[in-house]
């Protein structure tokens, strides 16, 4: 008898601490989940996306050799695009990149150098981490990385959105982003189709721009539903 009152109550408590969450996850799949909208490649999408590099003074990113950011508090950057390498700090760890030739990558733990498992592991880890955290800085900049192609799409609003897809490159090629600008090409926000997030075409803010001193304009937050992500400690020099 014993034995079945505790797993009623087990179960009780598993139901009571589990149900909530199911209910929530499926009202936000349910409102937000969209399917991948249809667009249209060609001049006219590459027009929209040289209009967005346009306004955000695409040059200026270009010309910006130096660019130093914190992600979240918890990854710091210095990452030094001249060369195209970059150290990350995290916890007490440290990452330095060649992002030309991963033979010449580097571990430290505490300051001292680190190889074999531990060390790839750390590499790994550091190059997911830049892959991600560089993407929310520097994302509108990209729209014509190799492996990526434009779509026109029109929004409800009757409006023209761009659709960026990543064929390749980074940690999940295949991903889509679809930009929704201003009169003026700034983005104001876009909605992700990402092979790591369970709910497709969730909206993320990008509307909190600031100058850097060698004049790229760079996003310092981000809003995806009722999370933000805070991006501090931004410098880029040329």
């Amino acid at each position: 008898m014993k034995t079945k009152k505790t797993f009623k109550i087990i179960t009780g408590v598993i139901v009571f601490l589990t149900l909530p969450s199911i209910l929530f996850f499926g009202f936000i799949f349910f409102k937000y989940n969209e399917d991948l909208p249809v667009g249209v490649q060609g001049p006219e999408a590459d027009n929209l996306a040289y209009k967005m590099l346009d306004a955000l003074d695409y040059e200026a990113y270009k010309n910006t050799n130096y660019i130093e950011w914190t992600f979240k508090n918890n990854h710091h950057y210095k990452w030094k695009k001249s060369s195209n390498t970059c150290s990350v700090f995290w916890e007490h760890h440290k990452v330095d990149l060649n992002l030309h030739n991963s033979a010449l990558n580097k571990a430290y733990i505490h300051g001292f150098k680190v190889e074999g498992d531990i060390g790839d592991d750390l590499i790994k880890k550091a190059i997911s981490y830049f892959d991600n955290d560089s993407f929310w800085l520097v994302a509108p900049y990209k729209v014509f990385d190799s492996g990526t192609e434009r779509r026109l799409v029109t929004l409800k609003n009757g409006s023209k959105g761009l659709l960026v897809t990543f064929t390749k490159g980074g940690t999940t090629p295949g991903d889509s982003y679809l930009w929704m600008l201003n009169e003026k090409g700034i983005p104001e926000s876009f909605k992700m189709w990402t092979s790591i997030l369970p709910i497709q075409g969730l909206e993320s803010s990008w509307s909190n721009w600031t100058m850097t001193e060698s004049g790229a304009k760079l996003p310092t937050f981000h809003n995806i539903l009722f999370f933000g992500v805070e991006i501090t400690n931004i410098k880029g020099t040329k």
